[in-house]
């Protein structure tokens, strides 16, 4: 299995291991404030956040699933929760958290990853972090509902309600892994239309990653509908770079000077041969992102795929703030299409190895179904950083092959063996310790 991490970047770091990971979100869920009344909430606001939070570590599918486990020894030792609450309380009470306050646990384990130099892999130019953000639905229906649902209606006047988030992650275009920031819901005001609905939760998303990472060199790469002047100068103003993706049909204006300048010898071309196939890369600099922002400048470059008898096959088209050479061409197009990791490396992955995204865990009145998704999305932060940062992990992994294998015997010796760490779950699976386990003695008399 080609996992894509370099030599260097494979160290043990204990501080990142599952056990360090889980005491930190714990630590960080005991800072969240509790506005219940104590004598009318038994069961503590930190205890429902790591149970919610080991739903999703370990991957149960539902709800009622991981009901079964309130009295597992395991859950206490290793999540260190002392009352696991029922399907009910738990639902209940994180319906009152608002998503907001769950940012600084995020902030909280990406303090460690620096701490720890693992993301010093990851920069990419310049000193800088490609950061992809992307939109993606996961919950739709036409009966249940709640304050913050998205509303769709169909020319029958048919209403679907749904939820949606703002994904953001960190990438690299050499490796498997992407780091998750806290992404951000797109909610009901946010607008009638796709473009409106994200473009006003990347403002808000943008401006709380800012906060969370002041001083965080970052370039933010996304597709097509990103492309456009007020979310350009969003990003400019937080003092971010960006690589968006541009096509003819919504820019004709862009276009228009892009040909010009090639019919006027002001286009560079860079062009070499790959595994037999024609690469080239097409670029002018300075040209009007549109009719309508003619003072707003942007870097257009393109890079198309050609087979042995000069037919197209790949063609792509960005704009940057950066100033395109010869030189960082190459490395500007890995950028761009490094955007593709947000969908494949995250949602693809939350949504088919076993997270159960589009799972309706519980929806309720108010934050139910946002703040699930951001505890899933934090459970998924977590292994990420094992998959980067514990060789422990890995090897598992390695051993068993699939993620839905490594989940799958997570849970069954979960269940059927008591643990002191999850480093000594994950060797017991490594090693087949479980089958080391003598059979207890039994009276054949009877």
């Amino acid at each position: 299995m080609a996992i894509g991490i370099p030599r260097s970047a494979r160290k043990l770091r204990k501080h990142l291991s599952a056990d360090s990971l889980y005491a930190l979100v714990r630590k960080e869920f005991e800072a969240i404030p509790d506005s219940r009344d104590p004598s009318k909430s038994p069961i503590p606001l930190a205890d429902c956040l790591m149970s919610a939070f080991a739903l999703f570590a370990l991957k149960d599918p539902s709800l009622l699933a991981f009901d079964d486990r309130r009295n597992d020894n395991n859950m206490k030792t290793l999540f260190g929760i002392g009352q696991v609450p029922s399907d009910t309380t738990m639902r209940e009470t994180l319906d009152e958290v608002a998503p907001s306050l769950l940012r600084p646990v995020y902030t909280a384990v990406f303090r460690q990853l620096q701490r720890g130099k693992a993301l010093e892999p990851f920069v990419f130019y310049k000193g800088c972090y490609l950061l992809s953000l992307d939109g993606t639905g996961f919950f739709s229906s036409k009966k249940i509902h709640c304050e913050s649902c998205l509303t769709k209606t169909s020319k029958s006047g048919e209403v679907t309600y749904q939820h949606q988030m703002l994904g953001a992650v960190l990438v690299h275009p050499d490796f498997k892994e992407v780091i998750p920031l806290a992404p951000e819901a797109i909610v009901r005001q946010d607008g009638d239309t796709k473009n409106d609905c994200e473009r006003n939760a990347a403002k808000r998303l943008l401006q709380q990653i800012r906060e969370d990472h002041p001083r965080l060199g970052l370039i933010v790469v996304e597709d097509g509908l990103a492309s456009n002047a007020p979310h350009i100068r969003e990003i400019l103003k937080h003092q971010m770079h960006f690589i968006l993706g541009v096509k003819p049909g919504d820019h004709p204006f862009l276009f228009d000077h892009v040909i010009k300048a090639n019919d006027e010898g002001r286009a560079t071309t860079v062009r070499w041969k790959s595994n037999g196939v024609q690469c080239e890369i097409v670029f002018v600099n300075q040209v009007p992102l549109n009719e309508s922002n003619q003072d707003l400048l942007v870097n257009y470059f393109e890079y198309t795929e050609y087979d042995s008898e000069g037919n197209q096959i790949k063609h792509f088209s960005w704009v940057t703030d950066f100033t395109v050479t010869r030189a960082n061409a190459r490395q500007l197009v890995r950028a761009g299409r490094a955007r593709w990791k947000v969908e494949n490396e995250t949602f693809n992955t939350l949504k088919n190895q076993g997270y159960q995204y589009e799972h309706n865990f519980g929806h309720g009145d108010k934050n139910l179904c946002n703040v699930f998704a951001m505890l899933m999305m934090l459970a998924f932060l977590a292994d990420q950083v094992q998959q980067l940062c514990c060789p422990l992990f890995r090897a598992v992994w390695q051993k068993l092959r699939t993620k839905r294998a490594l989940w799958d015997n997570l849970r069954s010796h979960f269940r059927h063996f008591a643990f002191t760490s999850m480093r000594q779950l994950y060797d017991t699976i490594l090693h087949d310790r479980g089958k080391e386990v003598p059979l207890p003695d039994l009276d054949d008399s009877s």
